[in-house]
């Protein structure tokens, strides 16, 4: 059976390649959206863990975790929490840096933990109205300690370049809190609190314990738990099951059409081979098989395809510091899945059709 499939995609190869370009394309647009979703979420997801933290408290119900607004006096309240270590308030303040608008700069404490745990390629840590730069946007800007950088129009001394290791960190810039305060136009305020845990605590436990202890809070650990906490994901993740399904849908009538007409210009040789023993369930597997395989073919060169054009758009859009296309094992299973799917379904009819009829009544129309 197989080897049959196999012989009859070779043998109308050029009705195989457009019928599996026409695949490609829809399972291409799901890739490069699951690809682009998931390197955003891991992105954002890099906020949660700011400073080797173990979690970080938002306020919940925002659309954007940069627009997070917390009162200082929840910073002590979170220190005594049973198994807190300890705790560092952080101002984020956006659109800051004009040669890189996805650049956040960190209000922090000097002497934090976050502060502490910076390992410093070039220069110090900040002392006063300074400013310290991540070594991957150091680089890309050329900044260097000694020289300067404006942001929202004030001028800061770059005193040392760090590396943190968190993709948003490096990508940014740190300056002491009341300077993060001027630059965000607020005062006694922070965007999110940092949490480190005592050894033996419990992440789940005490994560839950601070959402009871401080009503609208959210505390996120993770990029999935980013995602959950922030509707804008929501909106995505929708967005990309819509375009999930049209896609199998429009393949699917696609490939039915492309697979009718194949069956109708193969409905004498299907007669034969239903006339000289095969079943049909074995015919209409035949067909389904051959449907299948051509949804297995779009579906490989689709991934890629996907995975390609995903990494374009970040280049053209200039976004490559603030989201890098991540395509996981279920992403790709994913992609593999909806090109099967419109294989299979696409072949469901055409095997119907030539099933249905006797093939004494299909052999006597030729």
């Amino acid at each position: 059976m197989i080897g049959l499939i196999v012989l009859n995609l070779i043998r109308n190869r050029g009705r195989t390649v457009l019928t599996a370009a026409g695949v490609a394309i829809g399972v291409a647009t799901i890739v490069a959206m699951l690809s682009l979703t998931q390197g955003l979420k891991q992105s954002v997801g890099g906020l949660s863990n700011l400073g080797g933290s173990n979690f970080g408290i938002f306020q919940s119900g925002v659309a954007d975790l940069t627009a997070s607004v917390l009162p200082d006096s929840l910073v002590a309240g979170v220190r005594r929490q049973p198994g807190v270590k300890d705790a560092a308030p952080i101002l984020l303040v956006t659109d800051a840096l004009p040669e890189a608008p996805s650049a956040i700069v960190f209000g922090a404490q000097p002497g934090s933990f976050m502060m502490r745990r910076l390992v410093f390629t070039a220069g110090r840590s900040v002392r006063g109205n300074e400013a310290m730069v991540g070594d991957e946007l150091a680089g890309r800007l050329g900044l260097e300690p000694g020289g300067q950088v404006v942001l929202k129009g004030l001028r800061f001394p770059v005193v040392g370049i760090y590396h943190g290791g968190v993709g948003f960190e490096d990508e940014g810039v740190v300056v002491p809190t009341p300077a993060a305060e001027r630059l965000a136009g607020r005062h006694n305020g922070v965007s999110t609190i940092a949490v480190t845990l005592e050894p033996n605590a419990s992440e789940e436990a005490v994560a839950a314990s601070v959402r009871r202890a401080f009503p609208g809070t959210v505390t996120i650990a993770n990029p999935g738990e980013a995602a959950r906490a922030n509707p804008s994901f929501e909106i995505v993740t929708k967005a990309v099951l819509v375009i999930a399904v049209l896609a199998l849908v429009l393949g699917a009538i696609a490939v039915t059409n492309t697979m009718a007409m194949a069956v109708l210009e193969r409905q004498r040789e299907l007669a034969l081979i239903a006339a000289v023993g095969w079943s049909p369930r074995q015919v209409a597997s035949l067909v389904i098989g051959e449907g299948a395989g051509v949804g297995l073919i779009g579906a490989t060169i689709g991934v890629g395809l996907g995975v390609a054009v995903s990494r374009l758009i970040v280049s053209l859009l200039s976004a490559g510091d603030f989201v890098n296309p991540v395509l996981t094992p279920w992403g790709l299973g994913r992609g593999f899945l909806i090109g099967l799917a419109i294989g299979v379904l696409g072949g469901i009819y055409p095997a119907w059709r030539v099933t249905s009829r006797p093939p004494a009544e299909l052999l006597g129309r030729f």
